[in-house]
């Protein structure tokens, strides 16, 4: 019986697939079973440079399609992910390792990000505002930058290149797309569906490989506008730091250290299901993972002792299973980082309530398998406390107050989302107001982004720009004021604006 060959994966550069120029390779795996899902391209420096130059040489092009007839290019790209759906839920979960409920809904909200970028196409809107002159009219509109990068992780495969891709390619910029090295197929997948639905040569282009041997010309090279990057802190102060020497327009979205507060008062049964799915959804591996439980002293001793019941129910393996509840980290590396922070938590004297170990049991033992964590007795200045850890570790902190809460919680570098569990709308909204993160939660866990509100942080979490809503524009287009003078005469502004008649 013939073996089945290893499917083979190629970059997208002026609208061909192509090899890497000297020709490496590299495997994506399954990181819940080891398998060998796809050979793909291992690019160097020189295959970037290739596709940031088509993309430069198809701007022009594709900034004077009229805006509603690109807008209709994504709305194509939604439909064929709608008919693709179970089939890209399904690759997620296995190039990924996230269970294929959450697998779906990656894929879900890359649709709804598509069309909702494609909705912009007949929008894109201006400012017109009176002139201070007689018979001279006034206005903003939007334009496009020209090449945009693309720098995604592998958490969202298909979820946070969308955010990028789509609102980059609506605005009129052309993009190249360099996904995460652990969820190459993905990208190659979703490059193919845009190709698909029309897109022309040269507007979206990839380039698959690690991000030390492809990234510098991606930041650094004359022909890119503008880098929109996510994940984590230390690589995007990188980005930034030689980007910006360029005079380069940067979009950071990174680290997270989010807390769900529980008050005396909240209902308990609804925070730990919101405390279970934020911490251990997606393995813990998401910016917006609740890796700190800030709570009341009054509940905490119930809370913490209903947590580690729920935590040690949880069923690990692979995600395709239904019966799973969490799938494994990405790969060795965060696996090992995992444990090397939860060594850390118990040298700091926190107290290890449940897990702390890597998986090795049957069928798990092929893959990198973490038990959910959940630590107690922890101080707000330990390391556990106030470093991303990106896997299945949550932290027990206990109050006395809100006040005393809402300090815990702003007390990290980070910034991106916060919960709060309460039944007085007095403390929801003080909260509210003096949480310092720039997405906040009452009565829900710290996941679930609705893709037509701004989407990202405060503090090291990202440098002011926000992904998804109308927001996501901003990043990708430049502001250009116009003034019409029909006047028939010179008008010098401020020299000659009349006075009020009397």
């Amino acid at each position: 019986m013939a073996v089945a060959a290893t499917a083979q994966y190629k970059n997208y550069i002026n609208g061909r697939w192509v090899d890497a120029l000297d020709g490496r390779t590299m495997e994506s795996l399954n990181p819940a079973t080891g398998e060998v899902l796809g050979i793909v391209p291992r690019s160097t420096a020189r295959d970037a440079v290739a596709a940031i130059e088509a993309a430069a040489q198809a701007f022009p092009k594709w900034r004077r399609v009229p805006a509603p007839r690109r807008a209709e290019i994504l709305f194509r790209a939604a439909e064929i992910m709608v008919r693709r759906k179970e089939e890209l839920g399904r690759l997620v979960t296995m190039e990924m390792g996230k269970v294929l409920k959450e697998g779906l809904a990656d894929v879900q909200e890359a649709i709804d990000e598509t069309y909702y970028m494609a909705g912009e196409g007949r929008r894109l809107f201006g400012q017109t505002t009176p002139s201070e002159l007689p018979d001279k009219f006034a206005m903003a509109i939007r334009e496009p930058i020209g090449v945009a990068v693309a720098i995604t992780p592998w958490n969202f495969p298909l979820a946070i290149p969308t955010w990028k891709i789509a609102p980059a390619l609506v605005a009129g910029n052309t993009v190249v797309f360099k996904p995460a090295s652990d969820t190459p197929i993905l990208a190659a997948t979703l490059v193919q569906i845009f190709e698909e639905a029309g897109l022309p040569p040269g507007v979206l282009n990839l380039v698959i490989g690690n991000g030390d041997e492809v990234g510098e010309p991606l930041v650094t090279h004359p022909q890119v506008g503008v880098v929109a990057f996510t994940g984590s802190t230390a690589v995007g102060r990188e980005i930034a730091l030689k980007a910006t020497q360029h005079l380069k327009r940067v979009s950071l979205e990174m680290g997270g250290k989010n807390a769900i507060i529980v008050m005396d008062d909240a209902d308990l049964n609804l925070a730990l299901d919101g405390i279970v799915w934020s911490a251990f959804g997606t393995s813990g591996q998401r910016c917006t993972a609740a890796s700190r439980i800030i709570v009341h002293r009054a509940v905490a001793r119930e809370l913490t002792e209903r947590l580690v019941e729920r935590a040690q129910r949880l069923r690990l393996g692979n995600g395709l299973d239904p019966t799973v509840d969490m799938g494994p980290v990405v790969n060795a590396r965060q696996l090992q980082r995992i444990h090397q922070y939860v060594q850390i938590g118990v040298q700091e004297g926190a107290k290890l309530l449940c897990g702390g170990t890597i998986v090795r049991e049957g069928d798990l033992a092929r893959g990198f398998f973490y038990a959910p964590t959940v630590f107690g007795d922890v101080r707000p200045e330990m390391r556990i406390a106030q470093e991303e850890i990106f896997g299945p570790v949550t932290a027990i902190i206990t109050v006395d107050s809100l006040e005393e809460a809402i300090a815990v919680n702003n007390g990290v570098q980070y910034g991106l989302v916060t919960s709060i569990y309460t039944r007085d709308i007095n403390r929801a909204f003080r909260a509210l107001r003096e949480i310092d993160t720039g997405i906040v939660y009452v009565n829900a866990g710290t996941i679930g982004a609705e893709v037509h509100l701004p989407f990202g942080g405060t503090k090291n979490t990202g440098n002011g720009h926000r992904e998804a809503g109308v927001q996501a524009l901003d990043i990708f287009t430049e502001w250009k004021t116009v003034f019409i003078d029909y006047s028939g005469r010179l008008q010098r502004a401020m020299i000659d604006i009349a006075p009020l008649p009397s």
